[in-house]
């Protein structure tokens, strides 16, 4: 006996949202959603840092060690605010860590990597005990600053770009947005910097 065409649906309808539910929980980031905006600056300071980094030599090669926060020229860091803007708009990718489409550690990952040859960890939760914390009043361009949407944990990253404006990749593709809206003032976490110029 066949089952009837609405138990057939609702099957299949439980399992695609169980498929979501199990990509975006095991991608960097989390789509952004309600959450209590919980402030984890102090759970975050009292990590154990990570004051080093991987960092791709000049001439190529093994990667090699390097302090953070990492001495940057301002002409690469020019260049990171140019490359953010040439990728505005880039779709959203859950797990995504390419111009194809990125997510939003992905999207930190990729430009670091490509304007100062860091290897950076994965994930927003590892982004965030890396470098020097950083307190909002003093936040400065390049700063990585982390949102928790669930209070729980860090699970939203963006790249600070000054003026109290950050570039992120949210489920409405790559952009850029004020660190003191609503939205994102009330879920914003912490702040690390990882690269400071010479």
């Amino acid at each position: 006996m066949a089952l009837p065409v609405w138990v057939t649906s609702c099957r299949t309808l439980l399992l695609f949202t169980a498929a979501v539910w199990i990509l975006f929980s095991s991608t960097g980031c989390q789509t952004l959603r309600r959450g209590s905006g919980y402030d984890q600056e102090s759970k975050y300071s009292l990590k154990k840092r990570k004051s080093y980094i991987s960092c791709i030599p000049d001439a190529g090669g093994l990667p090699v060690t390097r302090s953070l926060p990492l001495k940057v020229s301002e002409r690469s860091l020019k260049h990171l605010f140019s490359s953010i803007e040439d990728h505005l708009g880039v779709r959203y990718r859950p797990g995504g860590t390419t111009p194809d489409g990125f997510d939003c550690s992905g999207f930190v990952q990729y430009l670091y990597k490509n304007n100062f040859r860091m290897l950076l960890p994965r994930t927003s939760g590892e982004l965030a005990v890396l470098g020097t914390m950083v307190k909002k009043p003093q936040l400065q361009p390049g700063d990585l600053v982390f949102f928790s949407i669930d209070g729980n944990k860090i699970d939203h990253v963006g790249i600070y770009i000054g003026e109290k404006s950050f570039a992120h990749a949210a489920t409405g593709g790559v952009k850029v947005n004020n660190i003191d809206e609503h939205y994102f003032f009330s879920r914003y976490a912490c702040a690390a910097r990882l690269i400071t110029t010479d």
